[in-house]
């Protein structure tokens, strides 16, 4: 996989740690210097505690990095304590291509919760979908497990098995997954033209380092009128390229910041003023496995008045974690600031309302069907039920709410039609179409 689940700024040495703890304790303030001490002093008691008396034999390294752990996890869902072993882990995830299911995880009110499955991948293949959450991995539980340990249960050799019990929302009972890992390599970016319009529809699934790139020049390919940009099942991925993508649609201003406790990490990002499609009429689609980077875009598209958002509320992932290494080839995953959006608002917990809310499935087949009149209903209801009778009642069929032709260059009407959040944009996509032609016409009137 060519992305990282987090956004990532960047190493600094434990030197800088330790220096930073150190002048933390011998500051000035001697109240403060009083309250510091006595915080240390409580916390060896604790450990010189479990060393002497836990029923165990326990190492005091072995202590040391539980303590570590817990505090780290306490803080919140994201930071967390990285032994050797998953601190290189990290590094092989976040540097080349490493084998799993492809889903991207997150703990939301406490419990283990896919964000998305990555299109394409084993996950997605085998259904799992946005808000499902897991509840065993192979037989272990995922109640108290961080997402970092359910990460490296997941993670494995490719043409291995994983098996997944999913407690899902529309479901009386929890559902059952065996996958067999694969090497996650996802295509981020992908483009089709919609049947009978000129309008592009622009897929990106995930912000890997070419995104920004790949989408400009799709858009200079199809030369399009107008454009449907879906971020849906998008967990997010790079900042950078969240603030490239962003900058082909917006002209100026300030399209997200970052706040956090260090001065170091309060940084607004700009809009460089280029906005090469600033003028093309733009929809976004977005829904709750929307996160992150593409929060970032759809928020800032929405803020800036550059789009119209369509689709659910997004899942509100806002945060940003920095790795810290320690001494021996062990890290602290920290989350160290929020992003917001131009508007102010805080995207960590709360998401991206859209404009348009529509929720996902088939667009209902209305077409008159039942327009009949009073003296042939009886005849009509009596043929109805005998259909029925002649369908073989042990085959369920399911609506498609996703492009499947995904080898065409082609988004046809079946294909509108069997997605009505797709078909909201296209529609709104028309409307702004010929608001954009009104106000041109106005123009040349004055």
């Amino acid at each position: 996989m060519k992305y990282y689940k987090f956004l990532l700024v960047g190493f600094v040495s434990a030197f800088f740690v330790s220096s930073l703890l150190f002048s933390n304790l011998f500051g000035n303030d001697d109240s403060s210097n009083k309250s510091r001490l006595e915080a240390y002093n409580k916390l060896r008691n604790a450990i010189l505690a479990v060393e002497n008396y836990y029923v165990d034999e326990i190492t005091i390294n072995e202590i040391v990095d539980k303590a570590i752990s817990g505090l780290l996890t306490n803080l919140d869902a994201h930071s967390a304590y990285l032994p050797p072993k998953e601190s290189q882990d990290l590094r092989v995830q976040t540097d080349g291509e490493f084998s799993g299911i492809g889903i991207q995880i997150a703990l939301k009110d406490g419990a283990l919760t896919i964000i998305a499955p990555i299109e394409g991948t084993p996950g997605d293949k085998a259904g799992l979908k946005s808000g499902d959450i897991i509840l065993k991995i192979d037989d272990k539980s995922t109640l108290s497990m961080t997402i970092d340990d359910a990460v490296n249960l997941m993670r494995g050799k490719k043409k291995t098995s994983v098996t997944l019990t999913i407690v899902r929302k529309s479901e009386a009972k929890p559902l059952v997954f065996k996958i067999e890992r694969d090497t996650i390599d996802v295509k981020s970016t992908y483009a089709k033209k919609i049947e009978n319009t000129n309008y592009l529809y622009l897929k990106v699934n995930t912000f890997d380092k070419k995104v920004s790139q790949e989408a400009r020049d799709l858009i200079h390919k199809n030369n399009p009128n107008g454009i449907v940009l879906d971020l849906r099942n998008n967990p997010g991925g790079l900042l950078d390229q969240a603030i490239e993508l962003s900058n082909l649609f917006i002209k100026d201003g300030v399209i997200v910041s970052q706040k956090g406790k260090v001065k170091e990490d309060n940084e607004e990002f700009m809009a460089d003023g280029k906005a090469e499609f600033g003028d093309i009429p733009l929809v976004v689609l977005v829904n709750g496995g929307s996160a992150s980077a593409s929060e970032i875009v759809a928020g800032a598209l929405q803020d800036h008045k550059r789009a119209i958002v369509v689709g659910e509320k997004t899942f509100g992932k806002g945060s940003v974690q920095v790795v810290l290494p320690l001494d021996k080839n062990d890290a602290l995953k920290l989350t160290t600031a929020r992003y917001y959006l131009p508007s102010g608002k805080s995207i960590q917990a709360v998401g991206v309302t859209p404009d348009i809310v529509v929720y996902p499935g088939s667009v209902p087949q209305d077409e008159n069907d039942f327009a009949i009149k009073e003296s042939d209903l009886a005849k009509h209801l009596q043929g109805e039920l005998e259909k029925l009778d002649k369908v073989d009642k042990t085959t369920e069929s399911k609506p498609e709410n996703t492009i499947n032709n995904k080898n065409e260059n082609i988004i046809t009407t079946k294909d509108i039609y069997n997605d009505i959040q797709l078909k909201s944009s296209i529609d709104a996509l028309k409307i702004l179409m010929v608001m954009n032609n009104k106000n041109l016409i106005n123009i040349a009137n004055k």
